[in-house]
């Protein structure tokens, strides 16, 4: 039995999604610029699905920049604040995705603070807003759900903040687009981000929602593509594929919630009983945690190191963190950043609505034999 288990990493496309994508790469060739019949074609697809994107979010179409994905919508927003809305600091936290962080810490003169957070990543609300208090231009930069720990952001009362300080607010939505009703007047944020790829739809397309009032420049060059704001050919079938993808995704988000969090507490239920020394890293309790991601760390045992391999050996493939990390011999910064014991073994499992009962009981009788067999 091979078991799917890395779904924050990426998810598996939809049959529709692969569907859509197969009818516009066969049916719509012309580039959407050309003026000609085919060009018109192709731009009215791109349009059709920035309207039907801005309405599943209850944004406005012109709010919607399509992307290559969550990196450069985040790198986008940020550059964007900076760039045109006069920002000279951003407040963020040390546990933030890379696409956040080395972005940060890219843009010249302009200062960094780190606002506290705790041992389940959730952010220090009070030292956020003493942070505000200095009256700088300010961008503040959280993630609404982490990648690794699943720990959820109160991004309502983190807007809240942000409003009351005239800072700007940019929240990386990555891992809870299309797993959660978002709706962006409700979340107030300035700037959120997506990746199709992690709601079942292709990877290399994502975009960027800015609200409208503010001015965005482009951080890619070339021609007057998404009305100026990003340069080269628009990448039509993945547009087609996102605009499907989320249309699946938002149908019964409520569903989706209820299955794959059922799978999830089973999951913390079955290690907790069965292996002992388990606990789990970031906020476990449902309201206070993304449904799609556990982050387990196990007791030490004989060839700790080699657990996600003898995992992968077995047919159950998850991961230490972050895939954008893979093969990089730092560990994990945002378990370093919550004070987590990194000399134990810490494995994410991540589950998507297509994760099975019988999947999750396969991956725990691999975990006996590959944990609990080997304990010291």
């Amino acid at each position: 039995m091979k078991v799917y288990l890395d779904n924050a990493a990426t998810t598996p496309m939809a049959p529709e999604v692969i569907d859509r994508m197969a009818e516009v790469m066969r049916d719509n060739y012309g580039n959407p610029s050309s003026t000609h019949s085919f060009g018109r074609d192709s731009k009215a697809i791109i349009e059709i699905a920035r309207r039907e994107v801005a309405k599943m979010i209850n944004a406005e179409a012109k709010e919607i920049i399509f992307t290559s994905g969550g990196t450069e919508a985040d790198n986008m927003a940020i550059a964007c604040a900076v760039k045109d809305g006069g920002v000279t600091r951003i407040i963020s936290s040390t546990i933030e995705h890379h696409a956040v962080g080395h972005s940060i810490e890219s843009m010249k003169d302009v200062k960094a603070d780190w606002v506290n957070v705790s041992d389940t990543g959730q952010v220090d609300m009070n030292h956020l807003e003493e942070l505000l208090k200095t009256g700088e231009k300010t961008l503040v930069s959280l993630m609404h759900a982490n990648n690794e720990i699943g720990t959820l952001l109160d991004v309502k009362a983190v807007s809240a903040l942000c409003k009351k300080y005239g800072a700007y607010f940019h929240s990386d939505t990555v891992q809870t687009m299309g797993h959660y009703q978002i709706d962006v007047k409700d979340l107030g944020a300035d700037f959120i981000t997506c990746a199709a790829h992690k709601f079942h739809g292709p990877k290399g397309i994502g975009f960027l929602f800015a609200k409208k009032n503010l001015n965005v420049t482009p951080i890619i060059q070339g021609g007057a593509q998404e009305r100026g704001l990003r340069g080269g050919t628009e990448n039509l079938i993945g547009i087609a594929g996102l605009a499907k993808a989320l249309e699946l995704a938002t149908e019964d988000v409520e569903g989706h919630i209820d299955h794959v969090q059922g799978l999830k507490t089973y999951m913390m239920d079955q290690l907790t009983e069965k292996v002992p020394g388990v606990s789990f890293h970031g906020e476990t309790e449902p309201s206070k945690s993304l449904y799609t991601v556990l982050n387990v760390c196990f007791p030490p045992f004989e060839n700790k190191s080699m657990l996600l391999f003898l995992m992968d050996l077995k047919g159950v493939a998850c991961s230490g963190g972050s895939a954008c990390t893979s093969g990089s011999n730092t560990g994990s910064h945002v378990l370093r950043g919550i004070n987590a014991d990194t000399e134990r073994p810490n494995t994410r499992f991540s589950f998507s609505r297509y994760t099975t009962k019988d999947e999750i009981d396969y991956a725990i009788s691999i975990i006996e034999e590959v944990v609990v067999g080997a304990l010291v």
